[in-house]
């Protein structure tokens, strides 16, 4: 994912502060807020791009709080602003 745009670095931003879960699956689902996110096609790209990934395994289809991972930190520039 070479350029973010503001609802990726939105979805960025509320997996950073703790507001996101993602499924356990090749293509990942967000929720944002126990609602889940208008752009799943988004949320795939950014699992697959390592910026997001569960924080714990979980079984297949199963719930779990997202995380950024160190390139999702550095793709905000280190900082999280609010969501």
């Amino acid at each position: 994912m070479a350029m973010l745009n503001r609802r990726a670095l939105a979805m960025l931003r509320a997996v950073g502060a703790g507001r996101a879960e993602l499924t356990c699956s090749c293509e990942p689902d967000l929720r944002v807020d126990g609602l889940p996110c208008c752009d799943q096609s988004t949320a795939h790209e950014l699992a697959r791009a390592g910026l997001i990934r569960p924080a714990r395994v979980v079984a297949v289809g199963q719930w779990a709080r997202a995380e950024l991972t160190d390139d999702g930190q550095r793709a905000l520039g280190g900082t999280l602003a609010a969501a």
